[in-house]
């Protein structure tokens, strides 16, 4: 008797071990970006352009994932349009993170992706709104800025009336904010006319296999440029305090 006694149970511990390994492990920590070209993941043919979201995905350890969901050429109108906000909206889960990055293609007229001001707002309250309720933790960033100098060597501001509408929606919705912008402006600043050149896709003809003709692009990143602006995001984020920073590859 005492025999089968021991035998059930050893028949129900396997049946439990064997359950256990049919349960999915539980979704690592995420932190999304969202935004435009000059943070998304760059195909090889565009190389060295680099959105600063590559490097940044460095920065944490493998108990963090960084998704990386900015595309080129997107807009916050864009972003709901097309369908990339829904997906990442259906993915959070509680205690992720998600940083938004918008203004560079909402700002301008003339495209397709131009988002007035009370839109571009009411979008982004969209993220910040949709991120809270799936108990998510959206971080607002102003558009990081293009490299322009007057002719007195000092650095233009590019991004405005934008840059302060994230940063009244920040203060007004008591959410996180990066303010790159400023941050970057300050950094190009360091650098100075001509030096700052080394942070963008700046090459001469013939420098590059992938532009062949030279490329003088004064938006988007090469990969000193990229690296530079992931740490400004990461010493803001330092300076907010997010506890997501214990995750940080020692």
């Amino acid at each position: 008797m005492m025999m089968k006694k021991y035998k059930w149970q050893a028949a129900f511990i396997c049946l439990a071990l064997g359950m256990v390994s049919f349960i999915p492990a539980s979704k690592k920590l995420t932190i999304y970006l969202i935004g435009d070209s000059t943070l998304a993941v760059k195909s090889a043919s565009a190389f060295p352009e680099t959105g600063w979201g590559m490097p940044f995905a460095n920065f944490f350890s493998k108990k963090v994932l960084v998704d990386n969901r900015a595309k080129n050429g997107r807009s916050t109108k864009t972003f709901i349009s097309e369908n990339l906000w829904a997906p990442v909206v259906s993915e959070l889960q509680k205690g992720d993170y998600v940083l938004i990055q918008f203004g560079h293609n909402d700002e301008v007229k003339t495209k397709a992706s131009y988002t007035s001001e009370i839109d571009f707002v009411k979008n982004l309250s969209k993220f910040v709104q949709e991120s809270r309720a799936k108990g998510a933790i959206p971080v607002l960033i102003t558009p990081v800025a293009r490299r322009s100098f007057d002719t007195d060597g000092k650095v233009k501001e590019t991004h405005q009336v934008y840059a302060d509408l994230v940063r009244e929606l920040a203060k007004s919705a008591a959410v996180p904010l990066i303010d790159l912008d400023l941050k970057s402006q300050a950094l190009l600043q360091q650098y100075g006319a001509d030096q700052s050149k080394l942070l963008f896709n700046h090459l001469e003809p013939g420098e590059h296999p992938n532009y062949p003709d030279g490329k003088k692009d004064d938006t988007h990143f090469n990969e000193l440029g990229a690296r530079e602006m992931a740490q400004l995001v990461l010493k803001e984020m330092r300076a907010l305090n997010l506890p997501v920073l214990s995750y940080l590859v020692k």
